[in-house]
């Protein structure tokens, strides 16, 4: 009960259902989520651990917010990360057939984009880059990369009808496909940090745009 507890207060935030500030009691928690109040106060002290929410005593818990600050942080470490992945990737030279997964994220991503459903096309995005990091074959580097993803999820829903129209995406993840395909690693690092860059850029932006001063 307490890992149901923490995964579904765990996706309110992170999809934003919950916003920042956002603050409830733990008893309208547990009525919610048909659960006792013992389960959601364990679930919420993890998740207190982990930087999510703040458990504020008798009052229940309010989601904390991320500042722009952390954000470029958190770019940073998944652009190196994905750079990673994706010189890994290369250099295995692999065939089409194992790269399908990507060329149908992508295909996903061009798709929801003609039917201007912004939500298929997050899903289909993230869907990319967990392949991507999946394919490069580290362990370690994908536990590290999941470690981090989440806070990127949550801030990329909260700005995602915020940012300009995400046409640049598709391109540029057909390019890092057949960049993989060539085996040329510099040519795939480079267009990855570029992709990455671009993303960090235009978060940035919607900051200074809004005055957002944490999301």
């Amino acid at each position: 009960m307490v890992d149901a507890a923490y995964a579904q207060i765990r996706r309110r935030i992170l999809d934003v259902d919950w916003p920042p500030g956002f603050q409830v009691l733990e008893m309208d928690v547990a009525t919610e989520l048909n659960m006792s109040r013992t389960p959601v106060r364990e679930a919420m002290i993890r998740l207190q651990r982990e930087g999510l929410l703040e458990v504020i005593p008798r009052h229940g818990m309010r989601v904390l917010p991320v500042s722009p600050g952390d954000m470029r942080e958190l770019y940073q470490v998944l652009t190196a990360l994905e750079c990673m992945a994706a010189e890994l990737l290369a250099l295995r030279k692999p065939g089409r057939e194992e790269l399908m997964p990507l060329i149908a994220a992508t295909t996903a991503m061009d798709e929801a984009l003609k039917a201007d459903d912004l939500d298929a096309w997050a899903v289909a995005d993230e869907r990319f880059h967990a392949v991507l990091v999946d394919l490069s074959g580290n362990r370690q580097l994908k536990e590290t990369v999941l470690n981090y993803w989440d806070r990127a999820h949550r801030a990329r829903m909260f700005t995602l009808r915020l940012r300009p129209k995400p046409l640049n995406s598709t391109k540029e993840h057909m390019q890092m496909v057949e960049f993989f395909l060539a085996g040329d690693e510099k040519g795939a690092v480079e267009i990855t940090r570029h992709h990455r860059e671009r993303a960090n850029r235009e978060l940035v932006t919607i900051f200074e745009r809004y005055k957002l001063a944490q999301m």
